[in-house]
């Protein structure tokens, strides 16, 4: 439960962040943000305590008694606008590919897919927009350590570094009905870390 979502707005009830529950809690009692509950109402940490768990909520134990799991935090001070820029991250290239390996041209499921390095690493690639795809298992352990024309693959198009975030397709990554209302709000910068180029 502790390593679950909890989505952060920033003062103007905007979306910024995905935490952790744990993380939650620890700026819950820090008082950096305050717990929202589907009235809008917002919870420093202790009034959070004392609201009753409801049996259809998540709750986790603390000394004593059970606590609801907050879903989406208010952050005490942060008002700016997340970034516009694209993020190189894992989602983001999903998003890119539209969940489609780039060789064999076939949708799939998340799990079942991976990054696929054009140029591999080994021979000298990098992982940047324009050398990076989504690739099935298969046609990942079928390509391996070699370029696509020596493996006899060919790439379905060309990768590029995407000028907009692909927000549109996230709307089906809303994991809680208490987050619907602020993810169609504005784009924002997406919570997967950004990956090292």
């Amino acid at each position: 439960m502790l390593s679950t979502p909890v989505l952060v707005l920033n003062r103007h009830y905007m979306p910024v962040n995905i935490v952790t529950v744990k993380r939650a809690f620890c700026m819950l009692v820090a008082g950096v943000a305050r717990a929202v509950d589907r009235e809008y109402r917002t919870f420093d940490f202790m009034s959070w305590t004392d609201l009753s768990a409801e049996v259809n909520q998540d709750t986790v134990g603390i000394v004593g008694k059970m606590i609801r799991v907050p879903r989406v935090l208010l952050l005490a001070t942060y008002d700016r606008v997340p970034k516009r820029a694209v993020r190189f991250s894992r989602m983001n290239i999903l998003l890119r590919d539209r969940y489609t390996c780039q060789y064999c041209g076939n949708k799939f499921k998340r799990p079942q897919l991976n990054i696929d390095h054009v140029v591999p690493r080994s021979l000298g690639g990098k992982s940047m927009w324009d050398n990076v795809v989504t690739s099935c298992l298969k046609c990942n352990l079928h390509k391996g350590g070699r370029l696509p024309r020596e493996a006899g693959m060919k790439l379905l198009r060309q990768p590029v570094h995407p000028h907009i975030t692909p927000f549109a397709s996230l709307r089906r990554f809303v994991e809680y009905d208490e987050w619907k209302p602020f993810f169609n709000m504005v784009d924002f910068s997406y919570w997967n870390v950004e990956l090292e180029s």
